[in-house]
């Protein structure tokens, strides 16, 4: 059972009728439904986030066919879509938000669609949902400065504290991006364990701070949904994924390149580090 792999499914928005911006990651609240009920008539066992990288941690054997149910960002209708769904079914569920998108004193604006509000988050902790962080404004966290990266991973600890009274101990990573340095300032920031996207199946040997998850779409068949929990096919249905994935990552990095040539020298002649 050492190799066991998981299915993290990663949602977002859970609307009838989103927002352009966030239609294709956009899941409808009656395909919700159907989905969670695969889970449950397939006798799979939902777990936190945490409950997972803990029992990875100490050894603790993992419950029969785990699978995890993520969403990022924040939006509105995981608390009124969604979560009647999961607590009908007593699904634990983990939900990463940008703080600086969720309505109340915090929000700095530009969400792409109706954002949670605060009430709503402690109301979707209440039911046993766990909160984890994904950063305060939502930026490519490894095309940031030291300062900055800091700053985004910290205030969104300290936002979710505050308002929970509890400490987030999982993160997810903006997009899915994140590099060595990006995965060591989330360490140091004090959160346990983070998700990537990678759409793959999660192992153990990913380590904690690089758990691989699977998209779920609006275009998300049955059928194919129905495979992704079942950890079947899961390389050739993200296969043209993977590819985008990695054509743009060399972008990205010759990008981030650029930048660094560009910098100020140090006392040393090479250009001051990011």
């Amino acid at each position: 059972m050492t190799d066991v792999r998981v299915p993290i499914l990663m949602y977002h928005a859970v609307a009838d009728d989103p927002d352009e911006a966030t239609r294709a990651l956009s899941v409808p609240p009656g395909a919700f439904a159907e989905q969670m009920a695969v889970i449950a008539d397939r006798g799979l066992t939902p777990l936190t986030t945490a409950e997972l990288a803990a029992r990875w941690r100490s050894g603790r054997p993992l419950p029969a066919r785990p699978v995890l149910v993520t969403f990022d960002d924040g939006y509105d209708g995981v608390h009124r879509h969604a979560l009647p769904v999961l607590a009908g079914h007593g699904f634990p569920a983990t939900l990463f938000v940008s703080t600086g998108w969720l309505q109340g004193p915090h929000d700095t604006g530009g969400a792409p669609d109706i954002m949670l509000d605060w009430d709503q988050v402690r109301e979707l902790a209440a039911e046993g949902v766990e909160i984890g962080g994904h950063s305060h404004s939502h930026p490519q966290l490894d095309q940031l400065d030291e300062g900055r990266l800091r700053s985004e991973l910290i205030l969104c600890k300290e936002i979710v504290s505050d308002q929970l009274g509890s400490v987030p101990v999982s993160f997810a990573y903006p997009y899915g991006y994140s590099s060595r340095r990006v995965r060591e300032a989330v360490r140091e920031a004090g959160y346990a364990q983070a998700l990537a996207v990678g759409n793959g199946l999660a192992r153990r040997a990913q380590g904690p701070y690089a758990l691989r998850r699977v998209t779920v779409r609006r275009s998300t068949s049955a059928a194919e949904f129905e495979r992704l929990v079942e950890g079947r096919a899961v390389a050739r249905t993200f296969a043209r994924d993977r590819a985008l994935t990695k054509g743009y990552a060399m972008v990205r990095r010759t990008r981030r390149a650029g930048r660094l040539l560009r910098r100020p020298p140090d006392r040393t002649g090479r250009a001051a580090p990011e």
